[in-house]
């Protein structure tokens, strides 16, 4: 449950390796290895003011999807904030494009910790996180099982006594978006809140349009829905076509005016709908930055204020405010 990587080794005649090394519960950290003598140094961390690495635990464990295979999920959490029993879980996914998410630490992460929330990462198909297999399985015609996993990993921890679906807030961005907005209409009866960060939500339309930057190059991710048979494949999971009256979680939907990859109006037709659709008076909030683009706000300060309006929406939702 770690990541290492290369540390800049330039120098090919050398006895030193020179390599970085995170986890969950440990900052960036920068060793050099003696190749001769074995003895490994630490050269740098990451400064996480007030930070005891002693103070927090990790964990993996495994969700068996429905086809049968075993899908990791990561966790972290305080240890003197576990419960015997259920207790606030975030849990996080992505799975697209073949992109991992790695269980790294995260300052911002912090926070939520101390105050009793279990983070979790599903590590399911669609992404890279067990090589190109496990991102070839969860594409095109076979784009649902990337939602079935993450379904999967929810309904495991719940299973395993670690939250409660009262109390399992979710939370992805762009592709992740999609995630979120596909599980919700498919379980919303699983999560209490969910935060969705420049959503892909209106997948068919947004495909449709070859003027947009992404659509031609991502008909190998997606489809191309002028074909029947990846249209309907397309059609059956997408976020805003499948919308259906009923009780939903809590939501936050953010997105940015000049984000090219995801236009506004996906995450704001969405919501538009859906208020029209939901039964429940839980929270439904849309947030525009208006000068910003598809990673959110850049500015050191401006990201945190976004980061932290986040967690004032799970704190709350979950019942921690």
């Amino acid at each position: 449950m770690h990541q290492e990587s290369g540390g800049g080794n330039a120098e090919f005649e050398t006895t030193t390796l020179r390599f970085v090394y995170t986890s969950l519960t440990t900052p960036a950290s920068t060793f050099d290895y003696d190749l001769t003598t074995h003895e490994r140094v630490l050269k740098k961390r990451q400064p996480v003011p007030g930070y005891d690495a002693a103070l927090y635990a990790s964990e993996r464990i495994a969700a068996t999807a429905k086809d049968g295979t075993a899908v990791p999920i990561s966790l972290v959490y305080r240890r003197d904030c576990k419960r015997a029993g259920a207790q606030p879980l975030l849990l996080y996914g992505y799975g697209s494009y073949g992109i991992p998410i790695d269980p790294v630490f995260a300052q911002t992460r912090v926070s939520l910790l101390d105050r009793g929330v279990v983070f979790a990462i599903a590590h399911i198909r669609g992404g890279g996180d067990l090589g190109r297999s496990w991102y070839e399985a969860g594409k095109m015609a076979k784009k649902q099982t990337t939602f079935d996993d993450f379904i999967a990993c929810a309904e495991a921890l719940v299973a395993a006594g670690r939250t409660t679906p009262a109390l399992l807030a979710i939370e992805g961005g762009s592709a992740g978006g999609l995630l979120m907005g596909a599980v919700v209409n498919q379980r919303p009866e699983l999560f209490r809140a969910v935060i969705a960060d420049v959503p892909f939500v209106d997948v068919v339309t947004t495909m449709l349009d070859e003027t947009m930057p992404l659509t031609v190059g991502e008909f190998i991710e997606w489809g191309n829905p002028k074909l029947a048979d990846q249209y309907a494949w397309m059609r059956a999971y997408s976020p805003y076509d499948n919308l259906k009256r009923g009780a939903y979680p809590a939501m936050f939907v953010r997105t940015g005016l000049n984000d090219t990859q995801v236009a506004y109006w996906e995450p704001a037709k969405y919501v538009a709908r859906l208020r029209t659709l939901k039964t429940d008076d839980r929270p439904l909030l849309l947030k525009i930055n208006l000068e910003v683009g598809h990673g959110g706000a850049s500015g050191r300060f401006d990201s945190l204020r976004e980061i932290a309006e986040d967690d004032v929406f799970l704190l709350v939702e979950l019942g921690l405010a």
